[in-house]
């Protein structure tokens, strides 16, 4: 349904280190960077990363959050593991979660601007 996403954030440094580490493991990688954007994705930019003046203030309870696609429980594993390590904090770690389906794995982080973000791999029955 979606072409892009695009989100601001307060530090474009900080959230290239971020980004780059918490996507690698779901084969997503830096597409486009400039002095005010960086843009993420497989083959095309699809997750835009702009320098803001206003970002969006971080609301846990506004119930926005990105969710990225894995192609295994391990890319989700590798997801939260780097994204914990290069400034995201843990917001549920990986594992199946029940309450959405018997075969969905998934791991929760927040980004260092505060947005809600998740990886998840359906797992085969």
């Amino acid at each position: 349904m979606f072409h892009h996403v695009s989100i601001g954030v307060s530090d474009l440094n900080r959230a290239r280190q971020f980004y780059d580490a918490a996507l690698e493991p779901l084969g997503y990688m830096r597409l486009s960077t400039s002095d005010k954007w960086l843009g993420y994705g497989a083959e095309q930019p699809q997750l835009w990363i702009k320098l803001a003046e206003r970002p969006v203030v971080a609301d846990m309870e506004s119930g926005l959050h990105f969710c990225f696609v894995a192609d295994s429980e391990e890319s989700v594993r590798g997801f939260h593991a780097k994204a914990t390590v290069s400034g995201g904090t843990d917001n549920g770690e990986p594992g199946i979660r029940p309450e959405y389906g018997s075969f969905y794995y998934a791991a929760f982080v927040i980004d260092p601007d505060g947005y809600r973000l998740e990886a998840f791999f359906h797992r085969p029955e």
